[in-house]
């Protein structure tokens, strides 16, 4: 690997009442970082905040369900020996959702960290809380929603479960209000509904950085107008910006660039693609198949196979993996590449249940993107414009 990456050094905040924050917390200390050499090592930063972030982030959601505790591990350690830096969680993962195996996730990262295989400070640990649902009624006894009380619920159960006194950067994974961005693209006005108002959630955001939980806060699943919503927010409020926004891009998912990557670079908030192999499609590995693999991700949720094959995905795909072959890459190296090649990009986050897929995505990143992949990525696009997206129910 040509790209290796700088290591955090973060002040440990002390534990804070969170019922007391705003009253008698202070703001957690400077992050200090250890010291590099420019000319090796390469490194992000995260929005307005102090987070300095590898290029790739490491995915977790198949943790405690497609993966042993003992495989994140292994996954965990592979990446940091590379460089890696930054890791992305949620309080709901793994995937699918669901109340037997929630959390699953955390404590696999938690157990990797007691190892003490790397130390805390050399960790980027980001979460998510779950935005509004009516099925996830086992996290809180409720509703899921963006509430002050549900965010604290939440951040207090992810440090327990992760076995920190501080997160670096918690998420709001889908947006209380009504969004069509599970199971439908268009906007139906009759789903609207009352929301947690962006003032609210912005407040308690900054009151969980000042009690020293979190050092920073993102956004996930977001729109233009939210992004500008909250943006406004803590202005009103005086609250740090949110420092990223996490959504679904890649090759076959490009929406964002229309609207959503103006407002970011507006307001200096940072991009953080997830998906970037759209489910795994764009790996090359369902190419010619009719039915998914036994544990691939198409096969774990109903009717996504056929769903996708139904679509011009399928020809999309062959026509990247055709450009990628013809350039001396494999398929998942030029989708990633293609990522990490825009500006607007801060870090990528991949996501593999087993090592030979994790060193795979690994090496497409560092790749120089020349012109003739953006000539081939051009042509291919504007033949197959938004072929297919993996919309997951509820957010999960």
């Amino acid at each position: 690997m040509s790209w290796l990456f700088v290591l955090l050094s973060p002040a440990l905040a002390s534990a804070v009442s969170l019922s007391s924050a705003v009253r008698t917390a202070a703001p957690p200390s400077v992050r200090t970082y250890k010291p590099y050499d420019e000319a090796n090592m390469q490194r992000n930063k995260l929005g307005t905040s102090d987070l300095l972030v590898s290029p790739c982030c490491l995915g977790t959601m198949t943790w405690g369900n497609q993966n042993t505790d003992a495989e994140a591990a292994s996954q965990l350690n592979a990446a940091w020996e590379l460089g890696v830096n930054f890791l992305d969680t949620a309080e709901c993962y793994p995937v699918p959702v669901s109340e037997a195996k929630q959390g699953n996730t955390d404590r696999a990262i938690a157990k990797w960290l007691r190892s003490g295989a790397w130390a805390r400070e050399d960790v980027v640990l980001a979460t998510k809380v779950c935005g509004f649902n009516e099925r996830f009624t086992w996290l809180r006894g409720e509703t899921t929603r963006v509430t002050r009380e549900q965010i604290f619920a939440s951040i207090d159960a992810s440090l327990a479960r992760l076995g920190v006194d501080h997160l670096d950067l918690l998420q709001i994974h889908w947006p209380d209000r009504y969004v069509p961005l599970f199971g439908s693209t268009r906007y139906d006005v009759t789903k609207e509904r009352a929301f947690v108002p962006f003032a609210e959630q912005a407040r308690a955001m900054g009151d969980l950085i000042k009690a020293g939980k979190i050092r920073a806060w993102g956004l996930s699943n977001e729109t233009p107008h939210g992004v500008s919503a909250f943006v406004a927010a803590c202005a009103a409020e005086d609250v740090p910006l949110p420092a990223s926004v996490q959504n679904s891009y890649s090759l076959l998912q490009r929406s964002d660039e229309t609207g959503l990557v103006e407002t970011l670079r507006a307001h200096n908030i940072g991009y953080l693609p997830y998906s970037p192999l759209s489910a795994g499609v764009l790996s090359g590995k369902y190419r010619g198949l009719q039915s998914a693999p036994t544990g691939s991700r198409l096969a774990l949720f109903d009717g996504y196979m056929e769903r996708y094959l139904g679509t011009k995905g399928p020809n999309a795909v062959e026509a990247y993996c055709d450009l990628a072959e013809a350039h001396g890459l494999t398929p998942a190296a030029l989708a990633i590449a293609f990522c990490e090649s825009r500006a607007f990009v801060t870090s990528t986050i991949i996501g593999a249940t087993t090592n030979a897929q994790l060193e795979e995505n690994l090496a497409g990143f560092g790749i120089g993107w020349t012109e003739e992949l953006e000539a081939g990525v051009q042509t291919i696009s504007e033949s197959y414009p938004d072929p297919w997206r993996m919309l997951v129910r509820d957010g999960g």
